[in-house]
């Protein structure tokens, strides 16, 4: 086929798959798909400039025009607040305003747990919106914010210029519809409220927002031409008449116990709210007061921001379960009395380890405290030995794996017990679900049920066995045990797809103990394929940043295995790439012996692009900062990681300064 009608019925394929997607709510190909044929038509485009059409699907999303998030500066730098975290540091706040102004009042509001955005006004007309993006440059979202209903698109008091700030936040309600119709339409799942309202206002297709009911509460008016403000409270009192939705229910208190009643009882009924809140925000009340205690280096000292504890309830343990991994580590897992804890309902807990369960002395019977690390991820935090039954007994993990009956052991370096069986049903399935996955893989389709289906039917058994599926196609539309014919044929697409993957999600796949996805492109940028990796020594693994000698040994001991040998033949031999594209695409050593830590969301290139560009001119990427960091690359909505660099004074860069270093510039 040549290369023009190629184009031509990429174009028409992608622009039927636009129609079934954004009007006719009926998607036929997964997003993984989707993505596949937008890029391949990139591609061609790129290549093939004589055949460029302004119509082309690549210039529009979803049927609108494309638009990029273009960048804007701030008229008032978007700071953050200084974080507190104890009942004694809101006292100490306090006390010191009191000490220096008198006698000021103080707000106390929800700390809406969204994403900040500055709106603009001219002659009382919303005329931009911008994101907080790294505090002095943001992105422009006005697009987008202007399919949020609960902004106001011109206010009714004449004015030259008004500049407002405010959380763009997605409802508890609108979270659970949008997770509901992906888990009916076999979908991406979102993890949280607050990600899913990020990612939707720095679409490039307004539809988009509509579709996700964003809103928005405004919390500081930055800037106003034409009228004076006494006060914060007034200011939002104001604004509330021109039609904006402000801090809900803030309170006025005058004294540290007044201040501490209000963040109590907030905190008593955040998990009831209709949002999601990730503390309460005290702030000075009287502006001229704020002006008068500025700022320090990095916050305004005339505000603290209060985090939460997560919450904790009291359950009972009735009955602990034992779980096996992919690397065969046996993992108890509490079955607890179903409770309500920061908004869901907790029924299970992993204990870890039996170390885990000894240091906390925890028993079947027994009453345990609980709550969600990150308000995620459930966690036993100590059981209370009062309310013990009096026939409660220690546990001890059992000696054999509860799957297959293997001998299970403890590891001699750590605090695991592990089935001795490699071949242990449990272990195959979590390694087989873990290569196909998205860390991995990344092969769409294949998700565990998937995965245990096609094992217990007899179809696979090792990760290159999946590569072969192909071959009993027809008997898999017959017997339809993932499916119909065209559930059948995704999946081999997919499975075809994942050949072309650079070597570091093959090493991921591979599940080697200690070995993440972080050290598999350090190991993929420094070996030119998966033959040249296996036969590496010692001395060439200990010599890479960041490699131990666990870890180390770890990687001998798996590329050493007779079984991995085979694993890796069977691999190569299903055409599955094991070159590393990384390490032949490496163009210089620029950035030899420095590391860099990638925070926040890039305007125009995922972390993984990033990651591959840094490591493309001799650098390294790391998970954490530390004084050894050479750069933070920082992008919207950067985190913790931000803050640890300005503590360290570790420089701190955009995308844009990471390409200037690319090309040679000083910065």
């Amino acid at each position: 086929m040549d290369v023009r009608k190629k184009i031509e019925e990429l174009r028409k394929t992608i622009e039927y798959h636009n129609e079934r997607y954004y009007n006719q709510d009926d998607p036929e190909i997964s997003d993984y798909d989707y993505d596949q044929l937008s890029l391949e038509l990139r591609r061609l485009e790129k290549e093939h400039p004589e055949f460029a059409v302004v119509d082309s699907p690549t210039q529009k999303v979803g049927g609108t025009a494309k638009r990029e998030l273009r960048k804007v500066q701030h008229d008032v730098p978007v700071i953050s607040l200084q974080d507190v975290f104890a009942k004694e540091d809101i006292y100490s706040f306090v006390s010191k305003m009191i000490e220096e102004l008198g006698d000021p009042t103080f707000i106390v509001e929800k700390k809406i747990d969204g994403l900040s955005v500055v709106l603009r006004y001219n002659d009382s007309k919303l005329v931009e919106g911008i994101t907080r993006g790294d505090g002095l440059t943001g992105e422009s979202v006005y697009e987008n914010l202007l399919e949020i209903s609960s902004i106001p698109k011109k206010i009714s008091e004449k004015l030259p210029y008004l500049e407002v700030r405010g959380e763009v936040y997605m409802s508890n309600e609108t979270f659970e519809n949008i997770n509901r119709k992906q888990e009916e339409i076999g979908g991406k799942i979102y993890q949280t409220a607050r990600n899913l309202a990020s990612g939707t206002l720095r679409q490039l297709d307004s539809s988009i927002v509509r579709e996700r009911c964003l809103d928005i509460f405004v919390f500081n008016l930055e800037i106003c031409k034409g009228k004076e403000f006494d006060s914060h409270s007034q200011s939002l009192k104001w604004l509330e008449t021109q039609g904006f939705k402000v801090s809900p229910d803030f309170t006025a208190c005058k004294t540290a116990d007044e201040v501490w009643e209000s963040i109590s009882s907030i905190g008593e009924n955040r998990w009831s709210l209709p949002f999601g809140i990730d503390g309460a925000v005290v702030k000075v009340d009287k502006l001229k007061d704020r002006e008068k205690l500025g700022m320090t280096s990095k916050v305004p000292r005339w505000a603290v921001a209060y985090k939460y504890p997560p919450e904790q309830k009291e359950t009972t343990v009735e009955g602990i379960q034992v779980q096996v991994g992919r690397t065969g580590r046996l993992t108890p897992l509490a079955l607890l009395k179903p409770v309500r804890l920061a908004g869901t309902t907790v029924s299970k807990a992993t204990l870890h380890n039996q170390d885990y369960i000894d240091l906390k002395d925890i028993r079947i019977g027994d009453t345990v405290v609980i709550q969600k690390a990150g308000d995620i991820i459930p966690e036993v935090i100590k059981s209370i030995p009062e309310k013990r039954p009096y026939n409660a007994v220690r546990y001890v993990i059992p000696d054999i794996c509860p799957v297959c009956g293997a001998k299970a052991v403890r590891d001699d370096k750590g605090a695991d017990i592990r089935c001795s069986d490699t071949d242990c049903y449990a272990q195959a399935i979590r390694r087989l679900i873990y290569f196909a996955s998205k860390d991995a893989m990344n092969i769409e389709g294949l998700g565990p049920s998937s995965v245990e289906a096609l094992m217990t039917e007899g179809y696979i058994k090792i990760p290159s066995d999946i590569y072969y599926l192909k071959n009993y196609r027809e008997e898999l539309v017959d017997k339809g045990i993932i499916g119909k014919e065209k559930s059948v044929d995704n999946l081999i697409k997919a499975i075809e797809k994942s050949k072309d993957n650079d070597i570091d999600r093959l090493i991921t796949g591979f599940g080697i103990r200690n070995v993440g996805k972080q050290s598999a492109r350090v190991l993929t940028s420094n070996f030119e394929d998966i033959n040249q990796l296996a036969g590496a020594n010692y001395n060439q693994l200990i010599g890479l940043p960041d490699f131990g000698d666990t870890m180390v040994c770890d990687i001998l001991d798996f590329f050493a295995k007779s079984e991995n040998k085979l694993l890796i033949e069977r691999l190569q031999e299903a055409g599955v790439n094991i070159k590393s594209k990384a390490n032949q695409s490496k163009k210089d050593d620029k950035f030899a012996g420095k590391t860099f830590v990638l925070t926040g969301t890039l305007p125009t290139m995922t972390r993984e692009e990033a990651t591959e560009l840094i490591q493309a001119h001799g650098g390294k990427v790391s998970g954490s900062v530390s004084k050894k960091t050479a750069y933070v690359l920082a992008g919207e909505e950067a985190g913790s990681k931000l803050n640890k660099a300005q503590e360290l004074g570790v420089r701190i860069i955009t995308e844009d300064d990471l390409k200037k270093l690319i090309n040679g510039n000083e910065l």
